[in-house]
């Protein structure tokens, strides 16, 4: 034991004096981004991004030039060249769920007729079966405590499944990515379900899903030990499915998957790229801290209706006094949207609602207060270079605590989503048969000469 506890101090004072080393050798003084007029993040002080390739899928719209003046304008977003506002009011007027539509679009680059979807949602029904076994030798053994690594796993074990995994040919990839946006709810459902039993000590329960529901129906259904829910809650996680599908090629996720695909490599390599960037809390992630931070304030705040209070306690969390001690209001701001982000914009209207069916208004009005208040804080503090406002994940989280969905699943729940953006974006990438993406590093190190390991 006495050894052992020696080896374990031996072991912590190494990695504490290598990581010390590591931290100094890896610092860059931040002004030598200026001299060298490096774009950090591929993005220009004014927000706009460095132009890395061409898409037909997706479209996020920001800004005007007018006079050489980068002027913001009210966020605009459109999938294949359709404002997300008429897909949303389209199908919503018709009464019928819009994933499956969206989808449909994204991928083979018009809207279904009726025909067209009802086979094309019978296909992905017919996906909604894992390979035997899958679930108890993969899912069940070694459950994590975080979904998006069991997701991760689960995507690069499906290699081991597929008799034609490392076939890049559009047929194939097309055949995978469907298979695997039918696999993702199964995934992660059972992968909670796996971690609520063994890590909670919950019963298990494991629902198959039914082919003749929507991907929204089935995730409630297969989650819920009852497997009720009522047609607004469906409405509701359907509505956030299509809002997340996809956002441009340049989002963190997305871009990976272009970047991986780029390599020549399989779709369950490329996708499980993207698993790991958009798990990070500065971009899927963000959806969980929105509702950390608010568990905050609801704890802080005494009158959620008094803006002075709010005010006083958001400055706290700026000036880094409160909550997480980042500075960071999450929920608010968006790399490129500074006047409104249009999915934030369509969600916050059927959000009311639904918090309305929930007895939840109070809690609405403090998002909505929040969401006012926040932006007038940070100009207050700080220097800002475009304007901020509320992004999607400000009510994403909102909605799905109210629809009851763990906080676990937040995170999968936009990946169950966005499948589809990586999906379009890699057939688009491998159609066009682009450059491998190795973009340039300078290097400002000193040179250094080889000494002798007796004379260091």
């Amino acid at each position: 034991m006495g050894k052992k506890s020696f080896l374990e101090q031996f072991e912590s004072e190494k990695l504490m004096e290598l990581s010390s080393l590591a931290e100094k050798c890896s610092y860059i003084n931040p002004e030598f981004y200026s001299k060298y007029e490096v774009k950090r993040g591929l993005r220009d002080i004014n927000g706009r991004g460095v132009v890395a390739g061409l898409t037909e899928i997706g479209e996020v719209h920001s800004y005007i030039i007018d006079e050489n003046e980068t002027v913001p304008v009210p966020g605009r977003l459109r999938y294949r060249g359709i404002e997300i506002d008429d897909l949303v009011n389209g199908f919503i007027s018709e009464d019928r769920y819009g994933f499956e539509e969206t989808t449909y679009l994204l991928l083979f680059g018009h809207l279904p007729d009726k025909n067209e979807l009802i086979n094309f949602e019978a296909l992905l029904g017919s996906f909604r079966t894992l390979p035997n076994s899958f679930v108890r030798d993969i899912i069940m053994k070694a459950p994590s405590k975080n979904m998006m690594n069991t997701l991760a796993r689960s995507i690069l074990s499906m290699y081991s499944y597929d008799p034609n995994a490392d076939d890049t040919t559009v047929a194939n990839v097309v055949r995978q990515s469907l298979q695997m946006i039918a696999y993702f709810p199964l995934i992660a459902v059972y992968g909670y379900q796996a971690y609520d039993h063994y890590y909670n000590n919950n019963s298990l329960i494991i629902h198959s899903p039914k082919p003749e529901l929507s991907t929204a129906e089935n995730i409630l259904h297969m989650l819920r030990p009852d497997s009720q829910f009522t047609k607004l809650e469906a409405t509701l996680l359907d509505l956030a499915l299509v809002l997340h599908a996809e956002h441009g090629g340049g989002n963190n996720s997305t871009f990976t998957t272009h970047v991986v695909t780029s390599s020549g490599t399989d779709t369950y390599s490329a996708i499980s790229a993207s698993l790991g960037s958009l798990k990070g809390f500065r971009h899927g992630g963000a959806n969980i801290k929105v509702v950390q931070m608010f568990d905050d304030i609801r704890e802080h705040v005494e009158d959620w209706k008094d803006d002075e209070e709010i005010f006083a306690y958001l400055e706290k969390i700026l000036t880094k006094q409160a909550f997480d001690r980042t500075g960071l209001v999450y929920g608010i701001g968006h790399a490129v949207y500074s006047v409104s982000d249009p999915r934030a914009v369509i969600f916050k209207k059927y959000v009311q609602e639904l918090a309305k069916d929930k007895g939840l208004e109070d809690e609405f009005l403090l998002y909505s207060k929040v969401e006012e208040i926040a932006p007038q804080v940070i100009g207050h503090l700080r220097k800002m270079y475009k304007g901020v406002s509320a992004n999607v994940d400000f009510y994403s989280g909102f909605v799905y605590r109210m629809l009851g969905i763990p906080k676990e699943l937040y995170t999968p729940l936009f990946a169950i989503s966005r499948i589809v953006g990586w999906s379009a974006h890699r057939i688009e990438e491998i159609v066009n048969n682009g450059k491998i993406m190795r973009p340039a590093y300078k290097s400002i190190a000193k040179k250094q000469k080889y000494v002798e390991v007796d004379k260091r």
